[in-house]
């Protein structure tokens, strides 16, 4: 008798293996396999390890290991949820180019809580569309790009003439506080003054929160962050009223007028209010550190910083022959120069990916994607791949005098839908930076090393001393 229970049990589970294993074949002639991976341990999954790569001066370590091991397309398990990561750029472009119905932003919960439901950056569908080409529109005007050319001379030759030969420069400070200033004049019109030195001191007390624990508490870094942006949305909140008492320009001057004249009913004051302060963050973080590490780079190979000084030497002796002002189609029109920014671009990584939530279970170059998962398109593995650039981690500018700046492979501010507006205006920047720098001085610089984690900067904030040109 208990022969036959043995048997019977047996028959039973045998049974149910074979049932199941026709089922999963069916179901897999129907849908493609999760990439190959590890979601590691339970509830922190793989966090650790990728966050102490990040740390490292190769945070690309983390998935170039799990590239060789699974391929360019895997599954893993970091901050807080299942991800499949991409190290493909034409996967990555795929979902980049994916609307809202497949795709739609993921941030740390801390970001999102400081950012706001109303933020371009979480937005989906028309209102974001709206938005971004309003904005993106208005970056690639003449008129725009004209006035940034004159700000930015302005506060560059305004920095520039406090240096001095005795002490320390230190170029992160000296950018951030530049670009800070000039996307802040391009966004609400701000002059320097009290005005401009009460938001930059909450404006860092805000982006103190970006990466912090999720927890609004009074006294928590998230809770101050939170009362910091208040007290600045209030500050754009009263640009706002005094712009719409004295009477909408027709032809914008910055981007709350471009945003104002815009008949939409949902781009409420408060909306407009809220992403002003969010439309800050490149001030403060991608564009000085562009600026940044062109001067690391160069700073490092000699052969180009002499081509390209001699390149803007020459711009600026025939403009003043010919007894012109530079415009910003001048600074734009150095190729070397252009190859330099291109190539700092690359290396630096100012961007090194950017994470995506699938709404619905999708398939891509027989790869799943499951409902629910994050997708995290990582560049910085792309831009650092032997197999699209020769010696990846050598600074040669002369790389793109011949190669395309268009491919997939290349992806420093994003693509798609949310493709950052700002990249035209972040190169005029750099260019008109780098032309007064090279043109009026010759320096030395201090050692120092690039952090990667949790955003890209300089350990020491980059130190130099400086020469004058024509100083015997």
């Amino acid at each position: 008798m208990d022969n036959m229970w043995v048997v019977l049990v047996t028959a039973i589970f045998l049974s149910t293996i074979i049932l199941y294993r026709k089922r999963f074949r069916l179901r897999s002639k129907h849908r493609s396999p999760l990439p190959l991976g590890t979601l590691g341990w339970p509830f922190i999954g793989e966090t650790i390890e990728f966050v102490s790569c990040a740390y490292s001066d190769r945070p690309e370590s983390f998935m170039d290991k799990r590239r060789s091991m699974y391929g360019k397309v895997f599954k893993s398990h970091i901050f807080g949820s299942p991800t499949i990561v991409s190290t493909d750029a034409e996967v990555s472009k795929f979902v980049l180019q994916s609307d809202a119905k497949a795709f739609v932003p993921s941030y740390p919960k801390s970001l999102t809580e400081l950012m706001g439901k109303s933020s371009i950056l979480l937005i989906n569908g028309s209102l974001q569309r709206r938005i971004h080409g309003l904005i993106g529109a208005f970056f690639k005007s003449p008129h725009l790009k004209a006035q940034i050319t004159r700000d930015m001379q302005k506060y560059v030759q305004e920095s520039m003439a406090n240096w001095k030969e005795d002490h320390a420069i230190y170029i992160q400070d000296e950018t951030k506080n530049i670009a800070f200033q000039v996307l802040v004049k391009a966004l609400i019109s701000l002059d320097p003054g009290k005005e401009m030195e009460f938001l930059k001191k909450q404006f860092q007390e805000f982006i103190s929160g970006l990466m912090s624990l999720p927890i609004n508490m009074p006294g928590t870094r998230l809770y101050k962050s939170l009362q910091a942006k208040k007290k600045m949305v209030k500050l754009v909140q009263n640009v706002i009223q005094a712009r719409k008492h004295s009477g909408l320009s027709n032809i914008p001057k910055d981007v709350v007028d471009v945003l104002l004249n815009d008949s939409s009913e949902l781009l409420t004051e408060d909306l407009i209010a809220d992403n002003m302060i969010d439309m800050m963050i490149p001030g403060e973080d991608s564009v000085p550190v562009l600026m940044t590490l062109a001067i690391k780079y160069l700073s490092d190979c000699p052969t180009a910083l002499q081509q390209l000084t001699e390149e803007n030497l020459k711009l600026k002796e025939l403009k003043a022959q010919l007894g012109q002002p530079l415009s910003w189609s001048d600074y734009l029109s150095l190729p070397f120069t252009q190859s330099v920014i291109t190539e700092t671009l690359r290396m630096g990584n100012v961007i090194i990916g950017v994470m995506r939530k699938a709404m619905k279970d999708i398939e891509i170059k027989g790869y799943l994607i499951p409902k629910g998962w994050c997708f995290f398109a990582y560049f910085r593995s792309v831009h650092l791949d032997e197999n699209h650039y020769d010696w990846p981690y050598k600074f040669d500018p002369w790389r793109w005098q011949d190669k395309d700046m268009s491919s997939c492979n290349f992806t420093p501010f994003g693509g798609g839908q949310r493709l950052c507006p700002g990249l035209d205006l972040a190169r005029l920047e750099a260019s008109i930076f780098l032309h007064h720098f090279v043109t009026q001085f010759s320096w030395v610089a201090k050692e120092d090393t690039i952090v990667n984690f949790p955003t890209v900067r300089m350990k020491r904030r980059m130190p130099i001393w400086i020469k004058k040109r024509g100083d015997p």
